[in-house]
């Protein structure tokens, strides 16, 4: 019994050691935009240009985005492959056995992913914005790029031409009577073609239309929602007031 009480405080032990010797990055908070039309038109812009190119979006087609106030002939014009029409879903146009053998694995369907990242560190949009703000290079990577929330990721910093090149700064800190390196920031190499702030601006329409598109008719279910509620508060007051005008006179 001894022997077992001691190999588990050994375990957890070794357990919190290697928790305290990983580097962790705080998720930054994602901004709301999904109300937001022109964010959104941004952002599909930004995903066809940057993101279609790899990864799929194949349960969203290309004539919902009339529902973000672009029209069908700007779909045509500025959002379609030579290929496509507008009832199409989005699809990428790489072969996923290209994929696989370029990045190590098939890049994933984008649909769903603002729902599908959401953990205790934050939500779906918060880990989208910090994530693709966080790369870095990184010559020993295959890509040439590596990112700070997602190690050893195999996709390529498809935004560096906008965000130029920068590197993460780590100090030395205790923690858990260990001595473990501990990120504290960015420093720029080479400037892109945006400023910070620009590039943050965009990442953030980016992440809101990614947000919009796991659920196209969320604003609408919460606009709905909302009033469903409130005649619900008033036909409550209603009914209680002609129960009490039923039983008054019942003794």
């Amino acid at each position: 019994m001894k022997k077992l009480i001691l190999t588990v405080l050994l375990a957890l032990g070794s357990l919190t050691g290697a928790l305290a010797a990983e580097a962790e990055v705080h998720w930054d908070k994602a901004p709301s935009r999904t109300n937001d039309l022109p964010a959104l038109q941004t952002g599909a812009k930004l995903f066809v240009n940057y993101c279609l190119n790899c990864h799929s979006a194949a349960f969203m087609r290309f004539n919902r985005l009339k529902d973000i106030g672009i029209s069908e002939q700007q779909i045509k014009d500025n959002l379609l492959f030579v290929t496509d029409k507008v009832g199409d879903t989005m699809k990428s146009p790489i072969d996923p056995k290209d994929a696989k053998e370029w990045f190590g694995a098939v890049p994933p369907d984008l649909t769903l992913v603002a729902r599908s990242r959401a953990s205790h560190a934050g939500s779906g949009p918060d880990y989208l914005y910090t994530y693709l703000r966080s790369f870095y290079r990184d010559p020993s990577r295959p890509t040439g790029w590596n990112n700070l929330v997602f190690p050893n990721v195999g996709m390529p910093n498809v935004l560096w031409q906008l965000q130029g090149d920068r590197e993460p700064v780590f100090a030395k800190i205790e923690e858990h009577g260990q001595e473990v390196e501990a990120f504290k920031g960015w420093k720029q190499v080479t400037p892109g073609t945006m400023t910070e702030l620009q590039f943050d601006q965009a990442v953030g329409d980016l992440v809101g239309y990614l947000q919009w598109m796991a659920e196209p008719a969320q604003n609408e279910r919460v606009r709905i929602g909302t009033w469903v509620l409130l005649f619900l508060a008033v036909f409550t007051v209603i009914v209680w007031r002609l129960n009490a005008a039923f039983w008054k006179d019942v003794h």
